[in-house]
């Protein structure tokens, strides 16, 4: 089954990696028996999905999540084998799908208005009197 990353981009099944292995947790002697812990890797590196373009975007966005070129997502929060399969799924989608996202706009730094100055400074002194009437009177 092929895993639909976006119009743009869907990884081939046979891209993928998975391997299945004995997981902690809740499940009663039934997890004794079952390999229901899920690992997904998948190689960004060798990937003919891929185009330079979005090769480059990955390898910058997921750098340090990266181990040898290839991406690994880990699951066993579930007691089935198969949910953790569609979890694991949804997260290399997740995962990869936001490192390829255009990075955000830079913000250009402002000024406050001058509305906003008199604002800040008049609430300010407000609380500045406030607590000033809070205090114990000096014998004077």
């Amino acid at each position: 089954m092929d895993l639909e990353v976006s119009p743009n981009l869907t990884i081939p099944a046979s891209e993928l990696q998975w391997k299945f292995s004995r997981a902690s947790g809740p499940g009663g002697q039934h997890v004794n028996t079952s390999d229901s812990r899920v690992q997904l890797t998948w190689s960004v590196t060798e990937s003919a999905a891929l185009t330079d373009d979005q090769r480059t975007r990955l390898l910058t966005g997921l750098g340090r999540r990266l181990v040898g070129g290839a991406i690994t997502v880990t699951v066993s929060e579930r007691r089935s084998q198969l949910r953790n399969r569609e979890s694991a799924l949804g997260g290399l989608a997740d995962l990869v799908r936001g490192a390829l996202a255009p990075p955000a706009p830079v913000r250009r730094p402002t000024r406050p208005t001058r509305g906003s100055a008199r604002r800040h400074s008049a609430a300010k002194k407000l609380r500045s009197e406030t607590k000033q009437r809070r205090q114990r009177p000096t014998g004077e």
